[in-house]
């Protein structure tokens, strides 16, 4: 495992339990409160947590993915 990629495998740890950390936390423990407001932003912090992914991935594997998409690409335009 690469240093670039033992980084980003970490960082996507550490932000993953960050995440489910804060889904599963009740932000709202008064009696009768409403428990479904903490759900807005743990799925913010889920659509965030997925553009980190993405984007740390695309760092890691930028060369591989360029490749394959430009074979899918050259594959259905030789297609027709």
């Amino acid at each position: 495992m690469t240093k670039i990629s033992q980084a980003a495998a970490t960082l996507l740890t550490t932000l993953t339990l960050t995440v489910l950390a804060r889904v599963n936390t009740p932000t709202d423990t008064s009696p009768g409160g409403d428990r479904d407001r903490g759900d807005v932003p743990g799925w913010v912090m889920i659509t965030v947590m997925t553009a980190i992914m993405v984007i740390a991935l695309l760092a890691v594997f930028r060369g591989q993915v360029v490749a394959a998409v430009q074979n899918a690409f050259e594959s259905v335009s030789n297609a027709g």
